[in-house]
């Protein structure tokens, strides 16, 4: 796939994950921009123990900072999750035990000019990290 460049500095980014009980996983986003598409691959750490709306927050953190690594700086997010996307758009909801995941999050998001997260189909890049973090488990 073609590299992101500078000017693809407005992106969509669809967004898959999974992890294992021991927080280790793994996120896909396929990244669109005016002038390239990828798929980006991400190791990331969720924390104990790791509930999935934890590894929600954990994944989109490192596909933020990723994107923000090359230069993005407009993102447009899409989960599958309802009701990580409404927690991220109201801020209601987050239980004391997802608290600092939420933050590092935020601040991720906020380190960007523009951000949306909406639910969006993103139901092959799941399936996807789901079946590479079972093969890490069963390894």
């Amino acid at each position: 796939m073609q590299t992101m460049r500078r000017e693809d500095s407005t992106v969509e980014a669809t967004v898959g994950y999974a992890a294992d009980e021991r927080g280790g996983g793994v996120a896909y986003a396929r990244v669109v921009g005016a002038h390239a598409r990828r798929l980006l691959r991400l190791a990331f750490r969720a924390p104990q123990p790791p509930t999935e709306r934890a590894i929600g927050y954990a994944a989109l953190t490192a596909v933020c900072r990723a994107l923000a690594r090359r230069g993005v700086r407009d993102v447009c997010f899409l989960v599958e999750d309802p009701e990580l996307v409404d927690e991220i758009s109201t801020g209601r909801g987050i239980g004391e035990r997802l608290v600092l995941p939420y933050v590092r999050l935020r601040c991720a998001l906020n380190a960007l000019t523009k951000f949306t997260v909406v639910r969006g189909a993103s139901g092959e890049l799941s399936q996807r990290a789901r079946a590479e973090v079972a093969l890490n488990v069963a390894a």
